[in-house]
């Protein structure tokens, strides 16, 4: 067997494998996005994922268990407070948040907009949580006519800004939202700060640009990134990676914003000669179908993914481990539109994998520990690898 030379870590943002032990802390008793989804369209038709074991994971309508899995499966309970992007991510790369990042479903408190005020100059509309596409059709004539910003947050920890191209230029919109993030600390830590432009001249066809820009929380620890990155190893990183944590560790960067260039960014990477781990999020499950209920989107998404698994493997070389992992839940079939706390799917596989059951795992960072042990790097504090069970 040659010696493992890369890890590739995919992210199916969102795709949860039913409900954690705590489920019930966060009113998602009964979530299961992976199993809902399949029952609500039908079926899923995921025949690659299955032959992997898929099937084994968690009852899926039309992906059951096969008699010999190809690759080695299990799932992992998140230890991290919350179930926000920003804590399943780094839980992944061996950090843990105790306690969950601030949400508004209020909107923010009279101290933060007040000082938001103090620190720009600017008052502000909204201060909500809005779909960030109805916000600018409800304010954003207002706001081109006052040049006041839109405020508003979602059910993730995040402070959002949004604003006319130009009525506030993109350059003004990352200051504001650089002032912001270093505004909000301690109790209003938010996960992210997010710069949101528009253009259009109604609100029938305002139109969320591409210069969307996330400022993120600091991890306090490095992350297993930034560890590889120290001892001299690549770090890919496809879509949102790089945002989630702020560059760091990160030594090539493809910021897709779709699953489809994500998953031909992935393969692109592939073709490359390193050493290291290739990061990758696949953000439609969550951002487009799971905030908006919508199982057949999800489940179409799910199945458009696996058609891409062939293509992976052909462009794997003889050592690599790749994995199929998510960092939350966000079921569409339930009647919250928030993520939900769910266990996640852990599905590895690779021309020298071994196949075989890899449990129930007890946190997100075992992945951070298979890193390390794979590249001899400091272990997470937190995590037990799985590295001699695959490979």
């Amino acid at each position: 067997m040659s010696v493992l030379q890369r890890i590739i870590v995919i992210v199916l943002d969102g795709v949860g494998a039913g409900e954690a032990p705590d489920a019930h802390a966060y009113g998602d008793e009964g979530s299961n996005s992976l199993a809902n989804t399949a029952r609500a369209i039908g079926g899923l038709k995921m025949p690659h994922m299955m032959e992997l074991g898929l099937g084994y994971i968690t009852p899926i309508l039309g992906v059951p268990p096969v008699d010999s899995p190809k690759g080695a499966y299990g799932k992992m309970q998140p230890q991290s407070a919350g179930k926000d992007t920003i804590s399943g991510h780094w839980e992944l790369m061996g950090i843990h948040l105790p306690t969950p990042l601030p949400t508004y479903p209020e909107g923010f408190p009279p101290e933060v907009i007040e000082e938001f005020t103090r620190r720009t100059g600017l008052e502000i509309l909204g201060n909500k949580p809005a779909s960030g596409t109805e916000i600018i059709k409800e304010l954003g004539v207002e706001h081109m006519r006052t040049g006041k910003p839109i405020v508003y947050t979602s059910a993730d920890s995040v402070f959002q800004i949004a604003a006319h191209e130009e009525i506030i230029p993109i350059e003004q919109l990352y200051r504001l939202c650089q002032v912001s993030r270093e505004m909000l600390t301690g109790p209003h830590a938010v996960g992210r700060v997010i710069a949101r432009p528009f253009l259009g001249s109604a609100p029938e066809n305002f139109w969320r640009t591409e210069h969307r820009r996330d400022f993120p929380l600091l991890p306090s620890s490095k992350t297993m990134l930034e560890k590889l990155v120290e001892a001299g190893y690549q770090v890919f990183s496809v879509g949102k990676i790089d945002d989630i944590f702020a560059h760091r560790g990160i030594t090539h960067s493809n910021h897709t914003t779709n699953n489809h260039d994500s998953l031909l960014a992935l393969q692109e990477a592939l073709s490359e000669d390193f050493s290291g781990v290739l990061f990758a999020n696949l953000i439609e499950f969550d951002m487009i179908f799971g905030h908006r209920n919508d199982p057949a989107g999800y489940a179409a998404a799910l199945e458009k993914v696996d058609e891409s698994v062939p293509e992976i493997q052909r462009r794997m070389k003889p050592s690599d481990i790749a994995m199929f992992v998510a960092d939350h839940g966000v079921d569409p079939t339930t009647p919250s539109t928030d993520h939900s706390r769910e266990y996640v799917p852990l599905l590895v596989f690779g021309p020298a994998v071994k196949s075989g059951n890899l449990g129930t795992r007890e946190t997100f960072a075992d992945v951070a520990a298979t890193i390390a042990e794979a590249f001899s790097l400091t272990p997470p504090l937190l995590g037990k690898s799985f590295l001699k069970e695959v490979f």
